[in-house]
Order: structure tokens, then C-alpha cells, then sequence
């Protein structure tokens, strides 16, 4: 009977998948080590998302939870980290320097492994920072990028096993040094048998010894199903979690998959008693935290966009958070041709949130109306090539949108010219701020950006989401206004006139749920304009102006400046009465774990700033006006 190996990724992407990364350590520290005694030897702990999440949001230092993961669990057992190739652990490319002290800062951390992965398959992001982490003595598992394409899709090369195995050629003539091979799929929409034929491809190109590992998510209910196709492919460990974290967006868990084993020619070989114990033990632990209801869901749809475990309950939190869920069903159904005019990269961060950020403009602005700034630069190769040639016209909105021209350089190079990247770069601004420059603090800095900068310098806001505070947010919810009227066949724009006329409302700006006809429509009222949308049916929003009877909303002198999608204000840029210039950087949105630009649609002077950073802001909520 053949012994498969796991590697429990609880600790890291089951609680990106669920929690969006968002968890304090020493919650967590006792399981962990729990975990150790009952036999698991191989854990995931950090990178990918757990590194920012902790900066940002939990008001903690990943090198410091580096150092007490290893502290609880020992010298021997391995802690592995998840890195994004040329991004390492953030959510934009790096420099060659920043690339090699991520390896040498992980490794004085306590990281034994390092997985290493590159959304497009560009095996040029893959080498340095592979060669860093073997040099700086940690183990480098190099990735194949796995994701199944959406049916309908007329594409007969990308994510084919033979697609995986030219790829995997690739990284051997490349000479990338590297320990071991993962296949990793994070939206889980890869079907069992192209898995099976890429594994058993790769078993006899590899040489004989090379340990495989697969991962997967059971977001489209594909786990068990894919993982034992591995096995019988001949895969040497698969990536499994514990229950709270475990199913749905996240990995299969370990119980789950002990049990598919059992009268077969494979297990697990685990004493199943001491991990029911540790499974209660972390379900008590983590009952605390909000876990929204769509990171336990089985969401069939996903094989149609896809999106990634990962980033769904992210993505979808970000859209609660801002009274726009109701967008999701279209969001996904308009990722299949973000993806296939995108040029077919996996759907894994950041490229995952690419496509989301783009889909999401598709539905509330128009198709292919805006170009969102990551989207734009992926396509026009400033992350490197893509599997397929991205659809020429999108690639012209991009350029001309973006102001930039399609590039084939190596990032590496890109990166390296760009004085406002790279080790020195992030010494000065640590000493500008005053604090102490020291290599984790110049990684902190460059990894994380202004907000690292703010986390340094004690500004550590609280972003973890408790099931009380989600319980008191839903109360007050409850309480505020809903409208309902009936149309009596007038259109919904009358209806929404004659609704927004009575006397003595002196502010009408928020949001409401306004019933026409038994049907549901979202309304967004804010600076002088309504903004609509049907929630049953998904169709196109209309906006219409405020009749000029309502005072309340002030109506601003100038062309208003609208976010690209709702989100939290990041940084403003500009101030009342300052001149800019079309296309100028004005203010940077934060949404989707990403950090988007808003330009100038104009030039000329800022009349009035209307947000300020930390403010949430609708996608129809302006800005700034520009006359």
C-alpha cells in the first residue's frame, strides 16, 4: 500500500480562502502545534496573501510569526511559504534585489520551502527568484500553473497537458534549479483527467526521485475527484486542510481525503482519532471569526469564470462591505471573455484579481469601456508574456488608455531601471520616515508600500473581521431605510423621479433597495446622481440626474472623477484648486487586494475633494470634480 504525503496549508491559504487571510497568530499557535503532535510533519505558514494580510490588517509582522511557527513546531518539520515569482509576496513585480532578500529574510525566518509560482507561466519569472531561493539554502518548488478554461472557450493549446508539459520542458531547459514540482490549480477548475495525463507526463520527463506535489481547491466541488487522480498519476503529496478551513473555497480535508483512501491501494496513514481531536480543537479556536457563507459553498459556476479560492471570499467580502454582491453572478459570467481576450494566464493572484477588476468594470461601466490598470499592463506584457497573444483590440484600449506601449522585455529588466524600486529606494524612504533600516523593514517597505511605511511607524489599523462586529453591522443594516414602491406601468426612472421629490428630505444621499413591480433594484443616491441597477437579472446600470428640486445633494462645478469600482480610498494625490492634466494620477483606490490608480478624465483645476483615504466610496460616488 502505497503512503501519500499531505502538506496541511490550514495555516496559510486555508485562511486566505476563508478568512481572507485575515487571523491573528496566537490563535492559531496552539493547533498548530497540536497539529505536530498528532503526526503532521509538512505545513504551509505563510506568503502569498499572509504576508500583507498581517501588515495591513492584523496588526502583527510576518517575520515575527515566521519566528514562532518555528519556535512551536520545531527544527525538523517543514514550514513552507507561497511566493508569485517576480512579485514575490506582493501584489506588484519586484526588483532583482527586493527578489533576493525575500529568499535570504525568509530563510532567516525559519522557512524551509518556498513555492514558487508565476500566474502567466513565464518561465523568465521563475528563474531568478528560483536561483535566489537555492542560494540562499532553502528548498525551491518550482510550479506548474494549472486552470481549466471556461466551455466555449476556442482554445486548443493553453492548459492542456500538453500546454503543462512544454512549460515544464521549458524550466528544465532553463536549468531552474529546484527540489521538488507542484501542480498547483488555485480555482480548482481543472478536470481529473487533464491532471492525470499532465502528472503522468511529468513522472516520465522528471528524473527518477522528483518529488510532485498537487494542489487543488474544492470550489467547484472537484476536490476528492482531483486530488485521487493525482494519486493514481503518481503524485507524492497532496495539499489538504482542517476543518473550519477546509472544503469549499479551500483545500479537501485531511478526514475527507483519509476516508476516499480507505480500501484502496493508497492512504494517508494517519491516526484519524487524534485528528478529529485537532480538528474540534481548531474549530473552537477560530469560532470567533466571520467566515462569509460563500468560503463553504460548492459554487458550480466557477468552472465558467474561473475564479480562485483564494481570492473569491476576498472579492466577495469587498463587495458585501460595499452593497454591490449583487453584481457577483455577472461579474463571473463576464470572466470568460476577460480571460480569453487577457490572453489565457491562470487565474491565480494577481492575475485572478486582474480579471475580477476588469470584469467587474465590464459590468458596471460597460464592456470594455475602462481598462483597469493591472488588466492593461498584464496584457500590454508588463508582467510578462502571456500563454496566448491577448485580443488586439483590448491590447490598443490598454495602450492608449494607459498611455503605454506592448512590451516583450524581461520585468526583471523593467524593474531594475525604475528608480522607485529596489533596496535603495527603500532604505531612503525608511529614512526619511526615521525608522531603523534594516533588511526586514527595507522588505516590509517594499513588499507593502506606504502602508508598511505606516505599520513601522505604529499606524496599525484593525481590519480582522469578528462574527460580532458582522453581527452588529447586520443589526444596524436592519434598521436603516427601505423603500418600497409600486410603478403603476410608469418606468423605473419615473418611479425613482417621483420617489426622490418629497418635501423635506434635506439628504437622500445612500443606499436603498427600492421594490418596482416585485422586482429588485439597487440604488445608489450620491453628488447630484442616481445610479440603478436590477439585482434579479444583472442587466446594465442607468444613472440619472437628480431632479434640481432636491437640495440636499450639492451639485459641484466641473467634471466629476469616479472611482473604477467601489472600494476604500488609498491616497488622494491632489488638492482643491491645484491644476492637473489629463490622465494624471489623481487618487489610488483600494479594492479587490488591489491598489488601482484614478486619472484625470481631464484637464484643468480641482474645484472640490469629496473623500478622503480611509473613506468606502461607491462605484458611483464622485470623487473630486475637475472644471
Amino acid at each position: 500500500m502505497k503512503k501519500i504525503r499531505f502538506m496541511d496549508v490550514s495555516f496559510r491559504d486555508g485562511f486566505q480562502s476563508c478568512y481572507g487571510a485575515r487571523v491573528k497568530t496566537e490563535d492559531f499557535l496552539p493547533v498548530l502545534e497540536a497539529a505536530v503532535e498528532a503526526g503532521t510533519d509538512n505545513f504551509e505558514i505563510g506568503g502569498g496573501a499572509r504576508f500583507q494580510s498581517l501588515y495591513f490588517y492584523c496588526q502583527e509582522d510576518a517575520f515575527e510569526m515566521m519566528d514562532a511557527c518555528r519556535r512551536v513546531v520545531g527544527p525538523d518539520i517543514n514550514l513552507q511559504t507561497l511566493s508569485r515569482g517576480a512579485n514575490v509576496v506582493g501584489l506588484v513585480s519586484q526588483s532583482r534585489d527586493i527578489i533576493d532578500l525575500h529568499a535570504k529574510m525568509f530563510k532567516k525566518h525559519g522557512v524551509s520551502t518556498i513555492r514558487n509560482f508565476d500566474a502567466l507561466m513565464d518561465v523568465r519569472n521563475l528563474a531568478w527568484s528560483g536561483q535566489c531561493i537555492v542560494n540562499a539554502g532553502l528548498k525551491h518548488q518550482v510550479v506548474i500553473a494549472l486552470m481549466g478554461l471556461p466551455p466555449g472557450l476556442n482554445e486548443p493549446y493553453c492548459h492542456t497537458p500538453q500546454f503543462y508539459l512544454d512549460k515544464l520542458k521549458e524550466i528544465l531547459d532553463a536549468g531552474i534549479p529546484f527540489d521538488s514540482v507542484a501542480f498547483k490549480d488555485a480555482s480548482g477548475t481543472t478536470t481529473p483527467a487533464v491532471i492525470y495525463e499532465t502528472i503522468k507526463g511529468a513522472r516520465k520527463m522528471l528524473p527518477e526521485g522528483t518529488v510532485l506535489q498537487f494542489h487543488t481547491h474544492d470550489t467547484a466541488g472537484m476536490g476528492v475527484a482531483c486530488n485521487f487522480a493525482a494519486i493514481e498519476a503518481g503524485i507524492d503529496i497532496i495539499d489538504l486542510a482542517m476543518a473550519p478551513v477546509s472544503g469549499g473555497t479551500a483545500e479537501v480535508d485531511i478526514l475527507t481525503m483519509w476516508h476516499r483512501l480507505r480500501g484502496t491501494d493508497y492512504t494517508l496513514d494517519i491516526d484519524q482519532e487524534k485528528y478529529l481531536e485537532v480538528e474540534r480543537m481548531f474549530i473552537e479556536h477560530m469560532d470567533k471569526y466571520y467566515m462569509p457563507p460563500e468560503a463553504k459553498e460548492v459554487n458550480p459556476v466557477i468552472p465558467f469564470s474561473p475564479m480562485p479560492g483564494g481570492a473569491l471570499t476576498a472579492n466577495t467580502q469587498m463587495m458585501r462591505d460595499h452593497g454591490t454582491l449583487h453584481f457577483f453572478p455577472e461579474v463571473i459570467r463576464n470572466m470568460r471573455e476577460v480571460v480569453a481576450k487577457g490572453g489565457f494566464g491562470s487565474s491565480v493572484t494577481p492575475v485572478s484579481q486582474f480579471y475580477f477588476q476588469q470584469a467587474f468594470a465590464n459590468t458596471v461601466q460597460g464592456p470594455w469601456k475602462k481598462i483597469v490598470d493591472g488588466y492593461g499592463k498584464m496584457v500590454l506584457g508588463y508582467f510578462g508574456k502571456t500563454p496566448a497573444a491577448p485580443d488586439p483590440e483590448v491590447v490598443a484600449l490598454a495602450s492608449e488608455q494607459l498611455g503605454l506601449e506592448p512590451t516583450v522585455q524581461d520585468v526583471h529588466d523593467i524593474n531594475d531601471r525604475n528608480p522607485d524600486l529596489g533596496i535603495e529606494h527603500n532604505r531612503k524612504l525608511l529614512e526619511e520616515a526615521g525608522l531603523p533600516v534594516t533588511d526586514e523593514n527595507i522588505f516590509i517597505a517594499a513588499t507593502c508600500g506606504a502602508k508598511g511605511i505606516s505599520f513601522l511607524k505604529g499606524d496599525k489599523p484593525m481590519g480582522i473581521r469578528y462574527k460580532a462586529d458582522v453581527e452588529a453591522e447586520e443589526k444596524a443594516k436592519h434598521s436603516e431605510e427601505e423603500l418600497k414602491v409600486t410603478s403603476h406601468g410608469n418606468s423605473l426612472q419615473d418611479r425613482l423621479s417621483d420617489l426622490i421629490k418629497p418635501a423635506g428630505r434635506s439628504n437622500l444621499s445612500g443606499n436603498y433597495m427600492v421594490m418596482v413591480d416585485g422586482k429588485s433594484f439597487n440604488v445608489v443616491i450620491a453628488d447630484g446622481m442616481v445610479m440603478a441597477q436590477s439585482i434579479a437579472s444583472g442587466a446594465q446600470p442607468f444613472v440619472m440626474p437628480v431632479p434640481t428640486a432636491v437640495s440636499a445633494p450639492q451639485q459641484h462645478r466641473g467634471t466629476p472623477v469616479m472611482p473604477s469600482m467601489p472600494g476604500n480610498v488609498f491616497k488622494m494625490e491632489v488638492e482643491a484648486g491645484q491644476k492637473v492634466e489629463e490622465g494624471q494620477e489623481v487618487a489610488v483606490m483600494e479594492a479587490m487586494k488591489m491598489e488601482s490608480p484614478v486619472k484625470a478624465p481631464k484637464s484643468g483645476i480641482v474645484t472640490v475633494v469629496l473623500a478622503k483615504p480611509g473613506d468606502a466610496v461607491s462605484a458611483a460616488q464622485a470623487l473630486m470634480y475637475i472644471e
